[in-house]
């Protein structure tokens, strides 16, 4: 486990700068989070998929920002080191600013140490007025889930010079506005690059290539615990799906069979007990008394 990088040093963090790249992974429990800082990662993003990894949903717009609280604040409990980045859910922070105010300092009360929030220069108003509240703000730019239905779906961005430098143009403005850091998401590895070049904030890639300051990807595709589509940009590092299916496979063969749990896997009545109950021919070791 390492020692948590404050969020001023992510910012400077630069691989042209000599900088390691950085890691982020997502989380939305205890248990993964605890395994996310051991592994050693700079950043936990609690991302807007859970909505689709861990509630079954076909994409992140039903989530809510009590939803991502209460996800926030279990990954919190496991005091990770790890920075938390809290994503802000659809319409936490369109209608306007007040409410995004408030319902960033929710995710930031729940135990966050900085959110995040999709979009371009249409998001910086929003994003002025959530660090005048003392509230760190990482960008996203590129495809954005939560805009999916405008997008027409999870489709790769920027494959046109003119959008290729839409995005590059939203980088610097949400630099300018105060980003600490930017997720660039799902466009062609040359258009990654450039962004990278074209800003001096950290830009985490997910789908942008190898040139960006590091990289992010969602704990249950890298893991292999979701399996049911691998986007182009996934690589899998496990095979938790099939373990889990197989022990637990496992575990119904032995208690249909009879053969779990053992009599080491079960609690002993001392002597007393089995007098009490009749039971005289039954031998104990005491394991399992109450007192």
């Amino acid at each position: 486990m390492t020692k948590r990088i404050a969020i001023p040093g992510i910012r400077s963090s630069k691989v042209r700068n000599g900088n390691d790249p950085l890691v982020m992974v997502t989380a939305y429990d205890a248990p993964s989070a605890r395994v996310a800082s051991e592994a050693g990662v700079d950043m936990i993003l609690v991302g807007d998929s859970v909505a689709m990894v861990v509630l079954g949903y076909d994409n992140t717009l039903q989530l809510t920002t009590e939803d991502m609280a209460y996800h926030v604040a279990s990954v919190a409990r496991a005091k990770p080191a790890a920075v938390i980045v809290a994503d802000m859910p659809w319409m936490s922070f369109h209608v306007s600013v007040e409410d995004t105010v408030r319902n960033a300092a929710k995710l930031v009360s729940a135990g966050a140490h900085c959110v995040k929030l999709e979009g371009g220069r249409k998001r910086l108003p929003m994003i002025d007025a959530v660090r005048s509240a003392e509230i760190p703000v990482m960008g996203h730019v590129g495809l954005t889930p939560q805009s999916i239905n405008v997008m027409g779906g999870f489709k790769v961005q920027a494959r046109q010079a003119a959008a290729a430098r839409s995005v590059v143009d939203a980088a610097k403005a949400l630099e300018g506005a105060g980003c600490f850091a930017l997720i660039v998401e799902a466009v062609p590895d040359v258009v990654g690059e450039m962004v990278t070049n074209a800003v001096d904030i950290p830009i985490i890639g997910i789908g942008a290539g190898p040139k960006c300051d590091g990289q992010v990807l969602v704990y249950h595709d890298l893991i292999g615990l979701e399996n049911r589509f691998k986007p182009k940009f996934v690589r899998r590092y496990g095979t938790a799906f099939e373990d889990q299916v197989q022990a637990l496979s496992h575990f119904a063969k032995d208690t249909r069979s009879g053969s779990f749990p053992s009599q080491e896997e079960s609690y002993a009545a001392n002597e007393e007990l089995t007098e009490a109950l009749g039971l005289y021919g039954s031998q104990g070791d005491g394991e399992g008394q109450d007192g």
